[in-house]
């Protein structure tokens, strides 16, 4: 298990180094987590040992918010000061979230569909 634990990290630091190296505005983790998925999907099947430790990781995801919520606290003068922007942000994001995920899904259900009655007798 700590050989996957290890591969995890791995992916994470590869992605660091390329966001370092080609400056790039997304975060490494997030490349890391593509780099992962795509030997995953090479590899087609993903070993129980590491769906074990991602498990393990995810059930103790909530702690690492820990930290993002007391910094917030302690600069909570500044989220009174600029609660308009923050607010419009939220729920901005929110909306678009929402609204391209419906259009995603409808886009999705109309193809399936289309499928399905191509394969019908």
């Amino acid at each position: 298990m700590l050989s996957y634990l290890t591969l995890i990290l791995f992916c994470q630091l590869i992605g660091e180094i390329i966001v370092r190296m080609a400056e790039l505005p997304i975060p490494g983790p997030v490349i890391g987590m593509v780099i992962l998925f795509c030997g995953l999907a090479l590899r087609q099947q993903m070993p129980s040992r590491l769906e074990t430790v991602g498990g393990f990781l995810h059930r103790y995801l909530p702690l690492l918010f820990v930290p993002a919520g007391v910094g917030i606290i302690t600069n909570l003068d500044l989220l009174i000061a600029f609660w308009a922007p923050f607010a419009g942000a939220i729920i901005i994001g929110t909306v678009t979230t929402i609204a391209v995920t419906a259009l995603i899904m409808q886009l999705l259900n109309r193809r399936h569909l289309k499928h399905q009655k191509e394969y019908q007798p």
